[in-house]
């Protein structure tokens, strides 16, 4: 019993590089916050580059957010993999602006789950500056840090952290419509690289 019981464990371990490769949501906006009484809907692919003879990740994720004071806005993000689905959402505090660089951070929850993968959830915290570099064309970077824990026996080092350093573009198309693209670089051996670009409509 007691080697069947390890033996399961080892087949659920060979499934934590899948979760641990996968990319949850991207950061997707500059550091300004959502305007007072704004809604925001966005949709943006993400391609997760893996390492060695792996295939890369394809997914998308989807945005739903609230302005809810000038500094302060909320959003509610769920993406969809192959192998692994995320559920989640962030509060964002804008801490510096309309002093050429904007600067805010952001915290929140997500969880993960699928057939081929461990059930995790995590912590996220992202620091994000951005400045305007046209009278359209936004220039933003991020710190992006997201904290796993997976649902697996405690015995085990069941915890690990992604880092990515995530710089990115925000284009106005129009006064509702924005065009995001970013590049997510992984600064851990738990972090894979990406890319994401994807459409902001606002609702104001």
């Amino acid at each position: 019993m007691r080697h069947l019981r390890r033996l399961g464990f080892a087949w659920i371990l060979l499934f934590l590089p899948a979760l641990a490769q996968a990319q949850d949501f991207g950061v997707m906006g500059s550091a300004e916050t959502i305007n007072p009484g704004n809604f925001k809907l966005m949709a943006n692919p993400i391609v997760v580059f893996q390492d060695g003879a792996a295939d890369n990740e394809v997914g998308i994720s989807l945005l739903a957010g609230y302005g809810f004071t000038d500094r302060v806005d909320a959003e509610a993000r769920v993406a969809f993999y192959d192998n692994v689905n995320f559920l989640g959402g962030d509060v964002e505090y804008w801490i510096l602006k309309n002093g050429g660089l904007d600067l805010s951070a952001a915290g929140g929850f997500h969880v993960g789950w699928g057939d081929r993968v461990v059930n995790s959830k995590a912590l996220d915290l992202t620091v994000e500056g951005s400045g305007r570099i046209a009278p359209r064309l936004e220039l933003f970077g991020a710190l992006d840090v997201a904290r796993y824990s997976l649902d697996i026996d405690d015995r085990f080092d069941n915890d690990y952290t992604t880092v990515h350093l995530v710089p990115g573009i925000e284009y106005a198309l129009s006064d509702n419509l924005d065009l995001v693209a970013e590049i997510g670089i992984g600064l851990n051996d738990d972090s894979s690289n990406y890319v994401s670009g994807g459409i902001a409509f606002y609702i104001r």
